[in-house]
């Protein structure tokens, strides 16, 4: 009904708790044809994933003051938690690139990883990859972290209880 008009501005309170992995993403999809066709929305979620697809500008709110706003990129670039997760074959691979990476790694030996935290782009893991290929070790997996919007909350607000997130 809020539609028939075709408002240029519209305000939604967490549209999609409730629906279905499928309901979800067709609403997703509505939205983002709303936006494109000019209408500004204001989009109050619960749901970090929901803001950074969707939202250009996020305001993150705890317990109704404003703790930061901006793009979901400059919110992540805020927060330090980088890292990249290597997994090896066996424990002597893990033992000698725990030993190489020295202190900056933090090891599990049952799982056989090693996260190494910092830069978790692309030249970061360039340089991590030619340190362990030129000390002859090779993981046998890796997985690479950014922080996300989630992330971003906790270093904010130091805690996991509530949240609102505002998007527009």
């Amino acid at each position: 009904m809020s539609l028939v008009g075709e408002p240029r501005i519209i305000f939604l309170d967490e549209p999609t708790t409730g629906l279905d992995p499928r309901s979800r993403r067709t609403m997703w999809q509505i939205i983002r044809d709303l936006v494109g066709g000019g209408v500004m929305i204001f989009l109050t979620t619960q749901y970090l994933e929901e803001a950074d697809e969707l939202a250009d500008r996020i305001a993150v709110l705890d317990h109704g003051r404003l703790v930061a706003e901006g793009t979901a990129a400059e919110l992540k670039r805020q927060v330090p938690g980088g890292h990249v997760q290597l997994r090896f074959a066996d424990p002597g691979s893990l033992q000698a690139a725990a030993g190489m990476l020295g202190g900056e790694a933090v090891r599990d030996e049952e799982a056989l990883t090693l996260q190494v935290p910092g830069e978790a782009g692309p030249r970061g893991l360039r340089r991590l990859l030619d340190r362990l290929d030129s000390a002859g070790v090779e993981p046998e997996e890796l997985s690479v972290h950014t922080p996300d919007l989630d992330d971003v909350f906790l270093a904010l607000t130091g805690r996991t209880d509530t949240l609102e997130v505002t998007a527009r």
